[in-house]
């Protein structure tokens, strides 16, 4: 479009006069003729010039960032999402179980528990060796390279998936041979076939969050929910109900669910990097994973182990007063765990793009966040807590509803640990999370079993409590001494 430069030794270029008679055909035109550009005024044609005289005008422009409100929405929106696909899939189990209650003599109904609780176990295995390792490295050392990482990762998913199915299928044919009745065999034969396509929704769920992208997820989980719902309701006016005839509903459901996040997969992962080594993405995971496992079983015990000591020292009925305050620290924990689907990816790269300096600040919003949310959740809990009582359970346990405050004293804690924990986890240091959790776990046996022995529930809430404060300070301590003893090394994608 620009005109090169001439030297001196060139020929003046000839201007055409754009409002002459012969261009325009108008003779008595007044408009005077552009006048030539004399040799001392510089002609702009290159690149350079033109940007030097056109920095002024973009200058005077308005900003083009997004402000501060835009980003607010966006995260709003992500997080509403978030909050939206877990509620489904978490929902969806919670109205499974209450009308399997409804439908299922007591003895199937408790085969169906058990076995649910037998995929429960393999589902912390799988995230702990899958899942959180996922979210970590594809935010951070394979974010170049989503789709070669996420095939990669669906080979080891088949690996695992073999391995639950022979497992489950042998401990089917056991009970069976032993004599088991009640169904326990089908509902164990169900648990393999389900599992796989169970764990592979979650895979392909957890696969979207790597793009920040909730949505894709969201959707996925409504094709299972009302998948699930709609095929137990026919099975039930068949007459046909059972709890193999349930899981299989379950893997069929996730099953079509799998086929429509993995197509949308394929074509929105990005790719770039070469494809990793699936030998070295295994060992990653790992080394990672068996880390995040010890923590799952870390974890477990300070929240279910005051339910046989208060079974043991006090009678079962403080064990379903304990269940009956702990439901109300239940959606508080739902949407942490959701929004945690979205913000570890983000922390991982958060790490990669801008070290500890951006890591620490991040952890700083994520400890308001939680706390602001866990203190305007509890608040309206406790001004309320009477009439929600006679609400839930139509009278009963009132007799504990005076302990709701000192259940929010350690969820506030426990809150607040939320953004440490996110920062440690993208750092890739799930051993700190292990010694935060086995601190956890120490102090809720040390202290946990004489203060419920002479105490009873109460004893029991307020060793909880005990524990979430070491818990709190002690992830506070070990992120801190890795964000300052010197620059994060971000692994590149190899």
């Amino acid at each position: 479009m620009f005109r090169p430069r001439h030297s001196s030794a060139d020929p003046e270029p000839e201007w055409p006069d754009p409002c002459s008679q012969s261009s325009w055909n108008q003779p008595h035109s007044r408009v005077q003729p552009l006048p030539k550009p004399s040799r001392q005024e510089p002609v702009f044609s290159t690149v350079e010039s033109v940007e030097i005289r056109v920095d002024p005008v973009i200058a005077q422009l308005p900003s083009l960032e997004p402000s501060l409100l835009d980003k607010l929405r966006l995260w709003i929106n992500k997080g509403g999402l978030a909050l939206l696909d877990q509620g489904l899939i978490s929902g969806s189990n919670f109205i499974l179980s209450m009308l399997l209650a409804r439908w299922l003599t007591p003895e199937s109904y408790g085969v169906y528990a058990l076995a649910f609780g037998i995929y429960v176990l393999l589902q912390l295995v799988y995230g702990a060796l899958v899942l959180e390792p996922m979210a970590v490295f594809g935010g951070a050392a394979y974010r170049k390279c989503l789709r070669q990482y996420c095939r990669s990762l669906l080979w080891t998913h088949l690996v695992i998936a073999g391995a639950i199915c022979l497992l489950m299928g042998a401990s089917a044919a056991l009970t069976h041979a032993l004599g088991w009745t009640h169904g326990l065999p089908g509902a164990l034969l169900g648990v393999a076939l389900a599992s796989p396509c169970l764990l592979l929704l979650w895979f392909a769920r957890r696969a979207f969050y790597l793009e920040m992208s909730p949505a894709r997820a969201a959707t996925g989980s409504m094709i299972y929910c009302v998948l699930l719902l709609g095929g137990l309701f026919i099975v039930y006016r068949s007459g046909l109900l059972s709890p193999f005839k349930v899981f299989a509903l379950m893997g069929a459901a996730a099953l079509l669910a799998d086929v429509f996040l993995l197509t949308r997969l394929r074509s929105e992962l990005q790719t770039g990097g070469p494809a990793p080594v699936i030998r070295e993405t295994w060992r990653r995971h790992w080394r990672y994973g068996r880390w995040a496992l010890a923590s799952c079983v870390a974890s477990w015990t300070p929240t279910y182990i005051f339910y046989p000591l208060l079974s043991t020292f006090s009678g079962m009925a403080q064990s379903g007063e304990l269940r009956a305050l702990m439901n109300f620290f239940s959606p508080l924990d739902q949407t942490l765990s959701a929004l945690s689907l979205l913000f570890l990816p983000y922390a991982a790269r958060m790490r990669a793009e801008h070290g500890s300096q951006g890591l620490a600040v991040l952890t700083r919003n994520l400890m308001v966040l939680s706390l602001a949310g866990a203190g305007i959740y509890w608040g309206l809990i406790n001004e309320f807590r009477e009439p929600i009582f006679r609400l839930l359970y139509a009278g009963k346990y009132a007799n504990v509803s005076h302990l709701v405050p000192v259940l929010a004293l350690g969820s506030m804690f426990w809150s607040a640990g939320y953004g440490p924990a996110i920062a440690l986890r993208a750092i890739e240091s799930p051993y700190s999370i292990f010694l935060a959790y086995l601190a956890t776990t120490l102090i809720s046996v040390i202290v946990g079993i004489p203060a419920t022995r002479a105490f009873g529930l109460k004893g029991a809430v307020w060793a909880s409590n005990a524990s979430e404060v070491a818990s709190f300070l002690i992830l506070m301590f070990l992120m801190r001494r890795k964000l300052t003893s010197g620059p994060i090394e971000v692994p590149s994608c190899p």
